[in-house]
């Protein structure tokens, strides 16, 4: 087996390999490794900027702007928050062996569908059925 490196480097999952081989599972690890991260140095860099920007503004419209967008980057933050348990969700499921499986009908989920969201926990088809039955909920 490649190591981790060189095969997150060239290497793309593909349909005609067996579903979550080895270098797959490293694919997805470090794919989950990387955006966690980057939103770990984001999630610094904001908290930073938070810290720097308790000044007292004399203006009360300055005041007002600096309180909306310091708002702004906590919601922002509190989703990156959501998203990295997620990620360690993920990781987790990798860890155990039931990654890339639906966990409604074990079914594998596509590999499309895990690349461009790796933290997917069901199948395209049972997320649909999903949404419709909580669209259907929220109606009641």
């Amino acid at each position: 087996m490649k190591s981790e490196a060189s095969i997150t480097d060239d290497y793309r999952p593909s349909d005609d390999e067996p579903f979550m081989n080895d270098n797959q599972v490293a694919y997805f690890r470090h794919k989950l490794l990387s955006w966690k991260g980057d939103l770990m140095s984001d999630s610094k860099d904001t908290i930073e900027a938070l810290q720097d920007s308790t000044r007292s503004i004399p203006d009360i419209s300055d005041r007002a702007s600096e309180e909306t967008d310091r708002a702004l980057e906590l919601r922002t933050r509190d989703r990156q928050r959501k998203l990295v348990a997620k990620i360690d969700s993920a990781l987790r499921r990798i860890e155990e062996g039931e990654f890339g499986y639906c966990e409604e009908t074990g079914d594998p989920i596509s590999l499309k569908r895990l690349d461009a969201r790796p933290i997917a926990t069901m199948s395209l088809e049972a997320q649909e059925r999903h949404e419709r039955r909580e669209k259907v909920h929220r109606e009641d």
